[in-house]
């Protein structure tokens, strides 16, 4: 008789998420302590991140606020210590901070716009790993950062070159430190979101398309695999879990695309 496969569990593992206070990081945190983690939540929003813990705490799981601007080395180094006193060590981490920034032609982006991009998504996410990396312990861990179908299989969203550029990078940049950490036993993979359910628009500028866009007339429900509904913030927590998990614990430098055929049609 074939065992049944056990369920996904995270009890007895100390999470990390940025970017938790909505989106894809508050559905994935909710998601993990549901699980069993226990679940920091890192972000520059206090209200938000009081918010998340408060649904976690209100549904017996565990939660910490960790305040700090992912961009920023003096934030980012008292938020891992404050961590390293919390937990002592972290088995998982969700490196998901991000902003879409200013969208416009490569003549009017300003060099401060795209400054601001790089710093968050890339510098944030290296600073999230290599201050990550001190407390895994020994025995490894897992750490799952959100890049884009932009920048890696589409390309035609005129305007996010910055955007792009560093969801492109953050996928070379898990590649190889999932070759570097794999020794420690560190799995280091990449999901790549198309249009999720999220409130990312809310940090994106669109300035000057029209003229530059190229015309293209999609099929009806740009996102095939739903109609054109974009997927749910659950539908990413899920595979999040499962990447962090000992189920997928010989898969590691690898991106995967959660997107329902989205790119394969737009790309």
């Amino acid at each position: 008789m074939i065992a049944s496969p056990s369920p996904i569990t995270y009890a007895g593992r100390f999470a990390l998420v940025t970017g938790a206070g909505e989106g894809l990081g508050r559905a994935t945190a909710l998601h993990l302590a549901a699980l069993g983690a226990r679940v920091a939540l890192l972000g520059r929003t206090l209200s938000d991140l009081k918010k998340v813990a408060a649904e976690i705490k209100s549904a017996g799981g565990e939660a910490d606020v960790i305040l700090a601007d992912i961009s920023k080395l003096a934030a980012m180094r008292a938020a891992f210590a404050k961590l390293k006193k919390l937990y002592g060590r972290l088995d998982f981490v969700f490196a998901n901070a991000g902003v879409n920034g200013v969208w416009t032609p490569l003549h009017l982006l300003k060099v401060s716009e795209w400054d601001s991009t790089v710093a968050i998504n890339l510098r944030g996410t290296f600073l999230t790993c290599k201050f990550a990396l001190e407390l895994m312990p020994k025995a490894g861990g897992s750490i799952v950062i959100t890049s884009s179908v932009n920048g890696t299989r589409m390309f035609s969203n005129t305007g996010a070159s910055a955007y792009a550029a560093t969801k492109a990078a953050q996928v070379a940049f898990a590649r190889m430190i999932a070759l570097e950490l794999a020794p420690r036993n560190v799995r280091v993979n990449t999901i790549c979101p198309g249009a999720i359910e999220s409130a990312i628009g809310d940090n994106t500028v669109q300035r000057g398309l029209a003229k530059v866009r190229t015309p293209v007339h999609f099929p009806e429900g740009q996102v095939p695999l739903t109609g054109g509904k974009p997927g749910r913030a659950e539908d990413v927590a899920c595979l999040v879990a499962f990447l962090g998990s000992d189920h997928a614990a010989h898969i590691t430098g690898t991106e995967v695309f959660i997107d329902g055929a989205q790119s394969l049609l737009q790309g």
